[in-house]
């Protein structure tokens, strides 16, 4: 069975969310969702999110092409990441926290894990920041 993992905020769902995870989903059978913690949102957005995360992990559990929803970790950002152990991570296409050591980081953990950049999703409308959610 192959997995396939995704993270993000999740702040609200909007279409540009279900797409990610309908693309996403198209890498494998299962698919496992990281919803960040508050205070990791906090940290790189440099705001509180408008949902709280056990409100956000519900949100993104109820999508249909998700599998299973998880919170980060507050010690070790890749520790999920070990958890799940995924053949495939799929990247939003402006997702940039987290991403720029994470191959190096999943090789010095011993996991070898593809890892995909999406396409976008109509980025002028269905885009969190632009929505207000």
């Amino acid at each position: 069975m192959k997995k396939v993992l995704v993270f993000g905020t999740f702040d609200g769902i909007h279409q540009g969310h279900q797409c990610l995870f309908r693309e996403a989903k198209k890498y494998g059978d299962r698919l496992y969702v990281v919803v960040a913690l508050d205070v990791t949102v906090e940290r790189v957005k440099g705001r509180k999110p408008r949902l709280s995360q056990q409100n956000r992990l519900r949100e993104v559990a109820r999508q249909p092409e998700v599998d299973e929803a998880l919170l980060g970790n507050p010690g070790d950002k890749y520790a999920v990441i070990e958890q799940v152990r995924p053949d495939v991570i799929c990247l939003g296409y402006d997702q940039k926290a987290f991403v720029g050591t994470l191959g190096e980081a999943l090789m010095m953990r011993g996991l070898s894990v593809r890892m995909v950049r999406l396409k976008p999703f109509h980025p002028e409308r269905y885009k969190s920041s632009l929505l207000h959610l």
